[in-house]
């Protein structure tokens, strides 16, 4: 795999939960990074120690509409990718998959830049293929809840797809699955940092339905491995291609993993699915292995223990300090198990 050294990359979406840890590496590996962020859901906690740096800039912009800077690559991650964000507006969540797609392939094809558009396992909706091959077409409610994230993700790598066979835009499309790691907001409805934050506050842990259904849960890092890997694969390679972990867990198994590794000893409550929440789902990374020669490294175990070692120390204070001095108000009930 050749490795391209462009001067200037930008990364919508950077001050969130993957996009931190992308300019993190970017920066890192000796590029010039412009993030991009209406800080809708991101915050500037997690690109504190990038401000000041000379190779980091910081923009604040929502990309529903026009930008216009210069880049040499660009990576797509703008949009809230949790149910409790993206369905708190969903009009708004559409505008930026569909709207904003089209301004940041807009400024790709302006610039001949190479541009990553960070789609989602949500675009299988809750499939009846299992694993999920990027073949499969899916099954999507498109009047649903959830319609507003999966239908406008979809919609964004229509539009990626055309801009490719139209003008020959040089385009990469990533499908997400279950990502989690340090800088997840503590309040995003998603099962591992909801877990970890009431383990951790000694609240009951909230499973939904029987606690059967199944999810795969990537570490950020390895996910970041994946982008990168991606973006720098060949021209004709334009994917989709699923990026996450094949070793499928139950939201029971989840929540005692979580448990353990809290230490502490809460009761699991449960309760009813979410409105098209999927069963399963787990991807087949057969397409990233053979043309990546990327596939997860990190064990669940280690992940976790490292996600909830970041929420211990940002959200909890030193191990010593006692429970009663708990920040209040960031544990919330899971809205979905995404």
């Amino acid at each position: 795999m050749s490795i391209r050294l462009p001067r200037r990359i930008v990364v919508t979406g950077g001050a969130g939960f993957l996009g931190s840890h992308l300019c993190t590496r970017l920066i890192e590996a000796g590029h010039e990074v412009l993030c991009v962020d209406n800080f809708y859901t991101g915050t500037k906690a997690n690109i504190a120690h990038l401000i000041g740096h000379p190779a980091f800039e910081l923009l604040r912009h929502d990309i529903t509409f026009p930008l216009y800077v210069e880049a040499d690559e660009i990576y797509n991650l703008a949009c809230p990718a949790s149910p409790v964000h993206y369905q708190h507006d969903p009009v708004q969540t559409t505008k930026t998959c569909v709207h904003g797609s089209i301004n940041m392939l807009g400024l790709a094809k302006r610039l001949d830049a190479r541009i990553l558009q960070a789609s989602t396992s949500e675009v299988y909706g809750d499939p009846d293929m299992h694993p999920q091959r990027e073949d499969y077409w899916g099954h999507v409610n498109p009047n649903g809840v959830r319609a507003c994230y999966d239908e406008g993700k979809r919609c964004a790598e229509t539009l990626f797809a055309d801009y490719h066979r139209q003008y020959g835009l040089k385009v990469k499309i990533a499908r997400i699955f279950n990502t989690y790691g340090p800088h997840m907001r503590p309040d995003d409805g998603r099962v591992v940092s909801n877990l970890a934050m009431q383990a951790l506050a000694g609240e009951p842990l909230t499973v939904y339905g029987d606690g059967s259904q199944t999810r795969s849960f990537c570490y950020v890092d390895d996910l970041v491995d994946g982008l990168i890997r991606l973006m720098n694969s060949p021209d004709d390679f334009t994917g989709p291609v699923n990026l996450g972990n094949t070793h499928e867990t139950t939201m029971l198994e989840i929540a005692e993993k979580i448990r353990s590794l809290a230490g502490t000893a809460p009761e699991i409550v449960h309760r009813p699915l979410p409105q098209d929440d999927p069963v399963r789902r787990c991807p087949d990374i057969g397409l990233a292995q053979r043309m990546l020669g990327w596939q997860p490294a990190t064990s669940l175990e280690e992940g976790l223990a490292r996600t909830l070692a970041y929420f211990r120390q940002r959200y909890f204070g030193p191990a010593d300090r006692p429970a009663s001095h708990v920040v209040t108000g960031l544990s919330h009930p899971v809205a979905s198990q995404a």
